[in-house]
C-alpha cells in the first residue's frame, strides 16, 4: 500500500468516526443553504477540515479540491475531497452518507478511498492494484442482461431544467431493467457498482468530488466509466455512466438517445483545468 493511500485511509476513517457520532446523536449543527436544495452543515465543514489537516501533515506540498472550499485546480497533483456526500440524507437522519477522497496526479486519479461511516465499509483502489472493501478484493457484477440488472441513479435536483430529458432516460431504462434505486449519495452508488451490489449507475449534475474516487474504484473492480456519450471527461462534463462491461452499452445508448452534449453543456464543471 502506498503512503498516499494509507494517508487517505487514515483521514477517511478519522473523519468518518466523527460524522458517525454526530449522525447517531442527531446533531447536524447549523444548516446553511448553498443554493436551492443544496445544503452544508457544520459537520460537513468540520469533516473537511479534519481530512485536509491529516493529508496536509503527511503531504504538505499537495493541494486540495474540496467541496466546501472548492477552487479550480491547475496543478499536477491535488486531493479531491467530498467530506460528507448525502448532506440532505444526513440532515434528515436517512442512513446513506459517504466520505470520498481521491488523488489526482497529472490529470489522472491514482488513489481512491470511499468510506461509509454508518456501515463502516471502506472501499479503496489504486491504479493497477485492484479494488477492495475492508481489505478484501471486490469485482463488478456478473449480470449479463439489462433485464436482470439493478441500476442506481440520482435526480438532477440542482438542475430542474434538465429533468424532462433525464426522465426520458429513466423511463427507457426503467422499462428494461429489473429495478432502479436512488439513495442520494453518488460516492456510495459508484462504490456499490464496484462491489456488484448495483449493476450500473448514471447521473448528471455532479461535481468532481462526487465522482473521482468512485470512478477509479469501479474501474479497478473491472467496470467501465465514461460520460453520457462514451467519453472520458466525466469529471469536467458533470455527467457519468458506470457499469459492468455487459451493461455499460445499454445505459450509454439510452443517455445518447435522449441527451446531447450541447444540451447539458451548461452543467460542465470548471474545477480541473
Amino acid at each position: 500500500m502506498s503512503d498516499m493511500r494509507e494517508a487517505a485511509r487514515r483521514s477517511a476513517l478519522a473523519a468518518g468516526a466523527f460524522v458517525r457520532e454526530r449522525f447517531n446523536a442527531g446533531r447536524t449543527g447549523r444548516v446553511l443553504a448553498k443554493g436551492k436544495r443544496d445544503f452544508v452543515t457544520e459537520v460537513d465543514t468540520a469533516s473537511e477540515a479534519m481530512i485536509k489537516e491529516t493529508l496536509a501533515a503527511a503531504f504538505p506540498s499537495i493541494g486540495f479540491l474540496a467541496e466546501e472550499s472548492a477552487a479550480a485546480q491547475t496543478g499536477e497533483e491535488f486531493w479531491i475531497i467530498d467530506p460528507l456526500d448525502g448532506t440532505t440524507n444526513f440532515i434528515h437522519g436517512y442512513p446513506a452518507i459517504g466520505i470520498s477522497i481521491a488523488l489526482m496526479e497529472q490529470r489522472r486519479v491514482t488513489v481512491a478511498c470511499v468510506y461509509d461511516p454508518l456501515r463502516e465499509e471502506l472501499f479503496e483502489a489504486e491504479v493497477g492494484g485492484g479494488a477492495s472493501l475492508n481489505g478484501s478484493p471486490i469485482r463488478i457484477s456478473g449480470a449479463r442482461s439489462l433485464e436482470a440488472s439493478l441500476l442506481g441513479t440520482g435526480f438532477p435536483f440542482g438542475a430542474p431544467e434538465h429533468l424532462d430529458a433525464y426522465l426520458r432516460v429513466f423511463g427507457e431504462l426503467f422499462h428494461g431493467c429489473r429495478d432502479i434505486r436512488r439513495a442520494g449519495a453518488a460516492v456510495l452508488d459508484l462504490s456499490h457498482v464496484a462491489a456488484g451490489r448495483l449493476d450500473g449507475f448514471w447521473e448528471l449534475y455532479l461535481k468532481p468530488w462526487d465522482m473521482a474516487a468512485g470512478a477509479l474504484i469501479v474501474r479497478e473492480a473491472g467496470g467501465i466509466v465514461s460520460d453520457f456519450f462514451g467519453r472520458d471527461d466525466y469529471l469536467e462534463s458533470g455527467n457519468i455512466v458506470a457499469a459492468s462491461p455487459a451493461l455499460f452499452g445499454f445505459i450509454v445508448e439510452a443517455t445518447r438517445r435522449h441527451i446531447t452534449p450541447e444540451s447539458v453543456a451548461d452543467l460542465a464543471t470548471h474545477f480541473i483545468a
